[in-house]
């Protein structure tokens, strides 16, 4: 297929302001008009363009999948929003070609139910290309490129005045670089309300992430309401009647995202971080000491006793009835020795088994206990870069999760290993800094350490974390996004794609699509205004 001359659309910054010495000049960015986030694999634009109306536009789809008929309720809406611009003068429509009322919607696979890892969301979207003259089609083998496409295409829709749209003749034939395009939401350290946690969603799946990793417990609180242990939550959540999150809850967060192609992995993280469900299991907890006298202080989960790993089983086969998707996320990081060491009973127990002081060693049986448990659930698991490095012997499928510093040489070892990985360590969205530190996100590629071929397909790809400690409802969407979308180019788009400033049009547009799609998202790259940015 001949492709077509693209044709850069954004307009170059023309108004400068001088902020104080200690902080560099910024520029006013103006947004582009129709240009799509994450940019596709290959697109083309031309400035030819097509008219179009909401009460004549339609989807045209044949099938009955209900992923697809959603998605068409939510972007027939969400094409024709109102840019707040007021505009009711003539517009020059010299280079309008006609009006385009329908995109054909055409899909090989079968409609799978659930999203996951490696499936398949590479589409092909034509607007008015030498084989597909004045019409618009979208062409995917699945369900879940479909879901891409139509997002992209939505993007490509920008308005000329209220109600009446334009797209420009142009085509874009995409897929993703990787696999696992992730972001983390902690909703222990605050809790995050589920109409916010839906919010999330739609700003993943505006910008093509693809995995909501939710941290949903830690020390702080244990806001996950058990069927089979509720004094989890009775105990343990900050409110057990207002701040938690019950079963109901948790499968309209799942439906939400199935039908944006999302998955939802889960973690409970232990044996450290685990603080709260001592609260409501005081027997599977180890018992700190002072000298020879308990201090009636917590560590870790009591690896010794066969307390902790009965609790598990049972805890954990509700876990994977819960979630559907085929990763758990077991954590594994930061647990301290301390406690440990302090307890006479286990250090008898690390005598008796051959240990010595080696604690790293009682943390490996603690591990492979817990992932036996895990495989006989049939699930496949993601552990922090801890239990690799403290020499755990995993087992040979075990994704392991990059956060620390020094990840090139991290991420060259696990891949040296033969393990998958994925990378966090340059994107954690709660350090924030002033002015566009975006662009630092933008720069940290998942390929940047010294290996084979090999090696680098072994990283599934990445995700931003957004930590809870000074992060909740009133603030999450905005200090997250658009931010995030930093990474999710970087997961989804071309290697090849590294120039910030080329980029930041582009992201300012996504920020006033996402202000007028009811997302309070703030401002990344200075000075400058969306059409929609005044309305409360």
């Amino acid at each position: 297929m001949k492709v077509l001359v693209f044709l850069t659309l954004f307009i170059a910054a023309t108004t400068a302001h001088y902020l104080p010495s200690d902080f560099k000049e910024s520029y006013q960015v103006t947004p582009t008009k129709g240009q799509p986030w994450p940019m596709p694999q290959e697109f083309a634009a031309k400035s030819s363009f097509f008219t179009l109306r909401p009460d004549v536009f339609k989807f045209s789809y044949g099938g009955k999948c209900d992923v697809i008929l959603e998605a068409i309720k939510r972007y027939q809406k969400l094409m024709f929003l109102d840019d707040c611009s007021k505009n009711t003068n003539d517009v020059d429509l010299s280079g309008s070609i006609g009006e385009m009322t329908e995109l054909s919607i055409s899909i090989d696979g079968p409609c799978e139910k659930y999203p996951y890892m490696y499936m398949d969301e590479q589409y092909l979207l034509e607007v008015n290309t030498p084989d597909y003259a004045n019409k618009s089609l979208l062409y995917s083998v699945s369900v879940w490129g479909a879901l891409r496409g139509m997002e992209t295409f939505s993007q490509l829709v920008y308005s000329l005045k209220p109600g009446l749209f334009a797209i420009n003749t142009s085509i874009a034939m995409d897929f993703p670089r990787f696999p696992f395009r992730g972001l983390l939401l902690d909703t222990s350290r605050h809790f995050i309300p589920v109409p916010l946690l839906l919010q999330n969603l739609d700003a993943m799946a505006q910008t093509k992430l693809n995995v909501f990793h939710w941290h949903i417990v830690d020390d702080q609180s244990f806001p996950y309401v058990s069927k089979k242990f509720p004094n989890l939550s009775q105990k343990g959540a900050f409110n057990p009647n207002t701040h938690t999150y019950s079963q109901a809850d948790i499968a309209e967060v799942i439906e939400y995202a199935r039908l944006r192609g999302i998955r939802v992995l889960v973690e409970f993280d232990s044996p450290g971080h685990t603080l709260s469900w001592g609260k409501a299991e005081p027997d599977i907890m180890t018992d700190c000491y002072t000298g020879n006298v308990p201090n009636g202080k917590y560590g870790p989960l009591d690896p010794t006793v066969d307390a902790t790993y009965l609790f598990l089983k049972v805890f954990l086969e509700e876990i994977a009835q819960v979630f559907p998707d085929n990763y758990l996320h077991l954590g594994g990081d930061e647990v301290s020795f301390d406690c440990w060491a302090s307890n006479p009973a286990i250090q008898d127990f690390m005598r008796s088994h051959g240990f010595g002081n080696k604690y790293a060693l009682l943390e490996q049986y603690y591990m492979q206990q817990l992932l036996d448990i895990v495989k006989g659930l049939n699930k496949s698991y993601i552990v922090w870069q801890e239990v690799y490095d403290n020499g755990v012997k995993i087992k040979p499928d075990t994704v392991v999760h990059v956060w620390k510093d020094g990840y090139e040489a991290e991420l060259a070892n696990v891949t040296a290993s033969g393990f998958n990985a994925i990378l966090s360590s340059c994107w954690y969205l709660n350090y924030i800094n002033y002015g566009d530190d975006w662009t630092t996100f933008y720069k940290c590629d998942p390929h940047s350490f010294n290996g084979t071929t090999n090696q680098k397909n072994l990283v599934l790809g990445g995700e931003a974390c957004m930590w809870g400690e000074y992060v909740d409802g009133s603030n999450v969407i905005t200090r997250t996004w658009p931010r995030a979308a930093a990474v999710a180019e970087r997961l989804w788009s071309s290697a090849a794609l590294v120039d910030s400033k080329d980029a930041a049009s582009r992201l300012e547009e996504l920020r006033c699509n996402m202000i007028k799609r009811g997302l309070k998202v703030e401002p990344v790259n200075g000075p400058g205004f969306c059409s929609c940015d005044y309305v409360q």
